[in-house]
């Protein structure tokens, strides 16, 4: 299957990586100290064969697109693999294209859900869908205190999981699909069950990371509903340091000071 995998994706991808490095974007990989976030980037472009780097986001493609073209991102090396709209999507990091081989099932998932869903969302109150291009999923602005408190929970019974983090916004997804999810299916298809993964991020929609028992960075800025859940997440460490600076610190704290000192520092 890896032959597969890497067949529907551009850029090559790692033959033997020391460390699976899986960080969400906002408030994550694109936070914390200025120095430490050259360190890390850094390090990420020096090691690119030793680390193969996954962007987990709840951004959709065009999105993560967007961020190569900002000066302030000009030393974030575009990542070996994009698993975007919280799970729903997985993309070569270098072209953004799809990969079909993990894709396609996700979107059969959602397709029987699709219509009904919207039909329940529209003309909610407190509920504007975004105004991007979410893929295999709703995505919405929300304002919890508008809301209709029933309407999660109406979603749910339908049988679609509805995500709310960063206080703001809500996505409803296919069942059982998450950021944690589709990272497994994806190191499933590369084989790479035995190599160490640390995953990384900072609000609910990176639970589904964290619940997967792989090394998990709870980073120093994390909100405050994905830190109720860190006594249930027994391999999640929570860091000082936000952002970059708390992954740093995180990849320390599993044992991996010798590979962050083989890149620039």
């Amino acid at each position: 299957m890896r032959a597969q995998f890497q067949a529907q994706v551009q850029a090559p991808l790692p033959s033997a990586p020391e460390l699976v490095l899986v960080t969400d974007l906002d408030g994550t990989l694109l936070a914390g100290e200025p120095a430490d976030r050259r360190r890390l980037y850094r390090w990420l472009s020096d090691c690119r064969e030793q680390v193969l780097h996954i962007f987990a986001t709840g951004r959709e493609r065009s999105s993560v697109a967007e961020l190569f073209q900002a000066p302030e991102h000009a030393l974030l090396r575009q990542p070996h693999l994009v698993i975007s709209d919280v799970g729903c999507t997985v993309a070569c990091g270098d072209s953004l294209e799809l990969v079909p081989l993990v894709v396609d099932d996700i979107e059969r998932q959602w397709q029987p859900f699709a219509e009904q869903v919207l039909a329940l969302t529209q003309g909610q109150p407190g509920l504007s869908p975004q105004p991007v291009c979410a893929e295999r999923r709703h995505a919405f602005d929300a304002d919890p205190e508008l809301m209709d408190p029933g309407l999660m929970q109406r979603l749910r019974q339908v049988g679609v999981d509805c995500v709310f983090s960063d206080g703001r916004y809500l996505d409803v997804l296919p069942p059982g699909v998450n950021k944690g999810s589709t990272l497994q299916r994806v190191l499933e298809l590369l084989e790479l069950q035995q190599v160490p993964v640390v995953v990384a991020g900072d609000t609910l929609n990176d639970l589904g990371l964290f619940q997967t028992g792989y090394a998990g960075v709870m980073v120093g800025n994390a909100e405050a509903p994905l830190l109720e859940w860190l006594p249930q997440l027994p391999n999640t460490y929570l860091a000082n340091g936000a952002g970059c600076s708390g992954i740093l610190e995180g990849l320390e704290h599993f044992g991996f000071g010798g590979l962050l000192a083989q890149g620039a520092s």
